[in-house]
């Protein structure tokens, strides 16, 4: 790595973390209060923890996308704007 190089990559750094210190970063939004089972969303696969039927115990389980007895966890609010989306249960966010 030559001088020039070097002075790039640390001019890029300098820039990185002047917007990472002044609050121009990418906005991260907070941490949801409250966590939603979604069922009815969840892709073959990708599901989160047992069945809501009880078919199996296991997350990842799913055989098909949008099994109406699969879910996954979404923050509170949200599964009611998604199609096909439907609340099986409500919990506190772990703090």
């Amino acid at each position: 790595m030559n001088k020039t190089e070097k002075r790039v990559i640390s001019a890029a750094g300098v820039v990185t973390l002047g917007a990472l210190l002044s609050g121009q970063a990418l906005a991260v939004p907070d941490q949801p209060e409250a966590w939603e089972k979604c069922a009815g969303i969840a892709e073959a696969g990708k599901n989160d923890c047992g069945a809501l039927n009880g078919k199996h115990d296991c997350a990842g389980m799913a055989d098909e996308d949008s099994d109406p007895n699969e879910w996954v966890y979404v923050p509170e609010g949200t599964c009611d704007k998604i199609v096909g989306g439907e609340v099986a249960k409500v919990k506190p966010a772990k703090k």
